[in-house]
């Protein structure tokens, strides 16, 4: 087997990940915040040396650092909670979104709580940034942007676009499900909310995620209960990350994505982003002059470690179906982004989407080549 859909989850995860998980479950089993007793305490020390780990991964603070069970679940936090509390409002948002952006976005037009705009990314960073300010209303008050597209890998300027929000009084909220541990991302870039699976680039477990804010724009909640805090009043919690985190949160999962990023952290992101793009250089190099083979790339744009490939006269389902055969896991489809794939005229067929993670190798980049130029060179 060979694995390289680590856009979709990264497999295998890292040993001490693993074994911190797996240690959650056995020493620390309580409730934590929930009981005064020393098994709880121990517990909620440990939950907050990982939220801790993960605010300072981002470049947060642990207080306004929110555990959630994906990447989804926190945009959706941000997303409705953001547009709730700012009342009816006007949002901006790309043509490379995820369906974890523009469904939440459509469902709060469809219910008369906002309207939005869809900005053309055009072929440039230039591009994208002058159609997102070309669509900046008075009544703007939220620009969401995903850091790097989950299914061509183009990465976006956001870094560019929030200088355009903080001019604007604008909250910026960054999806970064697959720019997570890839790419540098940080609040002190100028985002207001970072969106994050656990799951992908962190090297955590499924099941967990990060909402993390600077603070600067209010959060109304999506769902109420038991926050193991002010238990003696009818209100939520008004403050973070209680106000967002009802109910017992995965604790094992939070452990170990504390490891997560501990592990990421050791290996350098820039390392990983070299290794991981080399991989992606090697496969476009070795399969980009196969007639049949045809890659959505660009030059002049920066790319995250994913490749989109269509071989013509074939459904992505049914190359993805001959990879598997052959023992090469690779994800052919829409990719959960009907946007992305409508912009680049595969909303059709789909594409094959190849992503390595840290654990890939050049010779299993080559094996996939090989396959592919026997079978369709």
């Amino acid at each position: 087997m060979i694995y390289l859909d680590n856009a979709a989850t990264t497999y295998p995860k890292p040993l001490a990940v693993l074994k911190s998980a797996e240690k959650a479950l056995y020493d620390y089993g309580a409730n934590p915040g929930r009981s005064g007793h020393r098994l709880s305490a121990k517990t909620s020390e440990q939950v907050f040396i990982a939220r801790d780990k993960c605010a300072a991964f981002f470049g947060g603070e642990a207080e306004n650092t929110v555990f959630t069970l994906n990447c989804t679940h926190a945009l959706n936090f941000a997303v409705k909670g953001v547009c709730a509390a700012i009342g009816k409002c006007h949002v901006i948002t790309t043509d490379l979104e995820h369906n974890s952006v523009i469904r939440p976005l459509h469902a709060l037009f469809k219910q008369n709580r906002i309207t939005y705009s869809i900005a053309d990314s055009g072929d440039t960073d230039d591009d994208l940034i002058s159609s997102v300010e070309a669509l900046i209303r008075r009544d703007t008050a939220v620009i969401v942007m995903t850091a790097g597209c989950n299914v061509n890998g183009r990465i976006t300027p956001l870094r560019e676009t929030a200088k355009l929000c903080k001019k604007h009084g604008i909250c910026l909220i960054a999806d970064c499900a697959q720019a997570a541990g890839v790419i540098p991302l940080s609040l002190q870039d100028g985002i207001n909310i970072i969106c994050a699976p656990g799951h992908k680039g962190m090297y955590g477990p499924m099941g967990t995620g990060l909402l993390i804010t600077d603070g600067k724009f209010p959060i109304s909640s999506l769902i109420e209960g038991g926050t193991g805090s002010v238990s003696g009043e009818i209100d939520q919690p008004a403050f973070l990350p209680d106000m967002l985190e009802s109910g017992t949160i995965n604790t094992p999962g939070a452990i170990a994505l504390g490891q997560g990023a501990d592990f990421v952290t050791s290996k350098g992101i820039d390392r990983i982003y070299a290794h991981e793009s080399a991989l992606c250089d090697l496969f476009e190099k070795q399969c980009g002059n196969i007639g049949k083979i045809r890659i959505f790339r660009a030059s002049g744009l920066k790319y995250l470690p994913v490749i989109s490939f269509i071989v013509q006269g074939e459904t992505s389902s049914a190359t993805a179906d001959m990879l598997s055969d052959n023992g090469f896991y690779l994800r052919g489809g829409l990719h959960c982004n009907f946007l992305a794939h409508k912009k680049q005229g595969t909303l059709e067929t789909g594409t094959v989407r190849l992503a390595p993670s840290v654990f890939n190798t050049r010779s299993d980049v080559m094996k996939l080549c090989d396959l592919l130029n026997k079978k369709y060179g």
